[in-house]
């Protein structure tokens, strides 16, 4: 190692906490409310393709997939949705955004484990009060030097997080169950990525693993504090 490892950078939903089982609860409801105009996976499809179109717009996080909600209801219905099921939509946003923080096993250990000797970062994507919410209601945030809430991420959101960061680039790391979001875009940047793969995973988020010397995988968080050990 060019550096030694001094800063570790962790995602906040599906690595930390449970994210991503919310929104497909939600989207089997939605499915179900528009059962009388279009197939499941043609909806599906429809609702991936808006939300898709809408990050620029409104970007990741809840109110943004409620929004595609609602415009893909349009869509299937040619204008002819109910309002109450408008209302639906809208409650199940409400009740996305108001459900409670479930930590992932070992989530709380890792950070715990890491924190002493380490600056740890949150580096999340969403909308900021949402974010702000969970990580207040984790009980996580005491255990985090600094936290990010960025628009999306890229290999320069990652140099500007890391570059003013204790070790720079060379000597971070970054923790995720995105491939495209957390772990490629960090290694690009310089720094080490750890891919902490989930059941669940939104199809956007889909990338291909790097051949990179500075590429990790482990099954959980319960196996970080080794990994880090091992590298120094």
């Amino acid at each position: 190692m060019a550096r030694k490892l001094q800063t570790i950078g962790f995602d906040a939903d599906d690595t930390l906490w449970h994210n991503e089982r919310f929104f497909t609860l939600t989207q089997e409801r939605f499915a179900e409310l528009l059962a009388d105009h279009a197939e499941r996976d043609h909806l599906e499809e429809r609702l991936l393709a808006a939300e898709t179109r809408n990050i620029g717009h409104y970007g990741f996080g809840v109110k943004g997939f409620v929004l595609s909600m609602i415009e893909t209801a349009v869509e299937v219905t040619e204008g002819r949705v109910p309002g109450a099921v408008i209302g639906q939509i809208l409650k199940a946003g409400q009740d996305m955004l108001a459900h409670p923080v479930e930590l992932l096993p070992h989530a709380q250990a890792a950070v715990e484990a890491l924190a002493p000797e380490h600056h740890l970062v949150l580096i999340t994507k969403g909308d900021l009060l949402h974010q702000e919410r969970k990580l207040a209601a984790s009980g996580l945030g005491d255990f985090f030097d600094a936290v990010e809430i960025v628009s999306d991420k890229q290999p320069q959101t990652y140099a500007r997080i890391f570059g003013a960061s204790p070790g720079g680039a060379e000597g971070a790391m970054m923790v995720g169950n995105s491939l495209k979001s957390d772990v490629n875009p960090a290694i690009r940047a310089g720094g080490w990525g750890v891919f902490v793969p989930q059941d669940l995973a939104w199809s956007f988020e889909h990338d291909e693993k790097l051949d990179h010397p500075r590429f990790r995988e482990i099954p959980h968080l319960g196996a970080l504090a080794k990994l880090v050990e091992t590298l120094g």
